[in-house]
This record gives structure tokens, sequence and C-alpha cells, in this order.
């Protein structure tokens, strides 16, 4: 096995479905199904999600709220999420915990880097949710935090796009998609994979990043097999 800890990203506006808002309840079940056997081939999982289906702290900003206000909204949208999942897990039979970035027992243990660690060495899946706790920092910069912190093997973004392109390929069908690739090279080709402080965390930690879809079921299984899906990024 490559990867015995991984930090997993999970989108918010994935978790929505086609219902276009808030969690759609199949999509979250698929998703606690995913963790479920990866927990089962050996792998101790971190996960934070984004909370973009219920609420975007820069949506907020461009409708007036002040930015600290709308992303602070934001922060409890991923607690939202992390309960949603949690739930889902526990009808799956996977031990959880949801750690929080901000106090707010009993609905989270406030989260700490050993507790976190220790709660992942006890076979618990752990929801890290509230961002890094402070304004103007993106989910993706927390995960790559958080993976970093829990000393990750991986940051395993679940997206909806399989992987790292030459361009949009939602946009330009002539994309073509790399199976691996350098950060340095990412830098070159200006690709937007994540925010560049994200995207700067896991660089200068050598926190190698690998994208993938994960709204395909089966495919969080298979690029821990070691399958060619998706894209790796490196130094």
């Amino acid at each position: 096995m490559r990867y015995k800890r991984i930090l997993l990203k999970l989108s918010g506006e994935s978790l929505q479905g086609s219902q276009g808002y808030g969690i759609e309840m199949e999509r979250l079940k698929e998703y606690a199904v995913q963790i479920k056997r990866a927990v089962e081939m050996g792998v101790q999982v971190g996960i934070v999600i984004g909370g973009g289906n219920i609420f975007r702290g820069l949506q907020g900003a461009k409708r007036g709220f002040d930015r600290v206000k709308g992303d602070q909204m934001g922060m409890l949208a991923t607690i939202i999420n992390s309960l949603a999942l949690q739930a889902a897990l526990a009808d799956e039979g996977v031990k959880c915990r949801v750690l929080t970035s901000i106090r707010m027992e009993p609905i989270g243990e406030y989260y700490s880097k050993d507790k976190a660690v220790e709660y992942l060495e006890a076979g618990y899946v752990v929801i890290i949710g509230g961002g890094t706790s402070n304004p103007y920092f993106s989910t993706d910069s927390a995960s790559a935090l958080r993976g970093i912190e829990i000393e990750a093997d991986g940051f395993f973004k679940g997206t909806r796009v399989d992987g790292v392109y030459t361009a949009d390929p939602e946009k330009d069908k002539s994309a073509t998609k790399f199976d691996e690739i350098t950060f340095d090279e990412i830098y070159r080709r200006n690709l937007k994979i994540m925010d560049m402080t994200a995207f700067t965390l896991c660089r200068e930690n050598n926190l190698d990043i690998i994208v993938f879809d994960m709204d395909t079921v089966g495919n969080l299984e298979k690029v821990l097999s070691g399958e060619n899906i998706g894209t790796r990024v490196h130094n």
C-alpha cells in the first residue's frame, strides 16, 4: 500500500448533486461508501470538505457582505457538511470524529494535530471543519495545511474533473490530461488547479497532490490502489 494516511479534500458543491443546492443524500451516501472502502484498505483518512453548496464567502462579498463575515459564514457551512458526512459514515458503520478549527463543543471537538493523529491511528476517520478558522483562506488552503500537519502521504483533491489538463476541459475540447506533472511546470503553464496559497504550501512541504474525479463511484479505491487515473502533482 503506497498511502498509509491521506488528506481527502471534498467539494461542497459536488455534495449538492443534481439538485443545485444543499446536500443530495444519494451523493452523500456514495461518498461515505467510498470512504468506508478506503478505511477497509487500511488507509487512515483525514477529510476537509468545502461549503460551496450552502454558502461561499466570496459570493457574499460580491453581494455586499463584509468579506470577513462572509468567510465566517462559509466556515460554518463547512461544519454543516462535516456533520452530514459524519452521520452518513456512521450509517455505514465507520468510526468518525468531527474536529473544528473554531471552538464549538459539543458540535465538534476543538482541533489539534495531536488529537487528529491520535484518532487516525485508532482507526477513526477524522473530518476537520471550519477551514483554517481565518478569513481570506480557502478550504483548499485548509486542506493543504491540515494535510501537512497530520503528516499525510498525499493530498487527494476529489473534484468533478478527472485530473489536471492543459486547459479547462469544460471549455476547451482539445485540452489533454496529464498523468503526472511537477509543481514547477504548473507554475510555468499557469494552470489553475487550486489557489496559490494551498499550492505553495504543498510544494514547499513536499506534499503530493492527487487530483481525481470523486463523483465517479469507485475512483477513490482505484487511485489508492495505484490505478492510473487522475493526475499526480509532485516536486
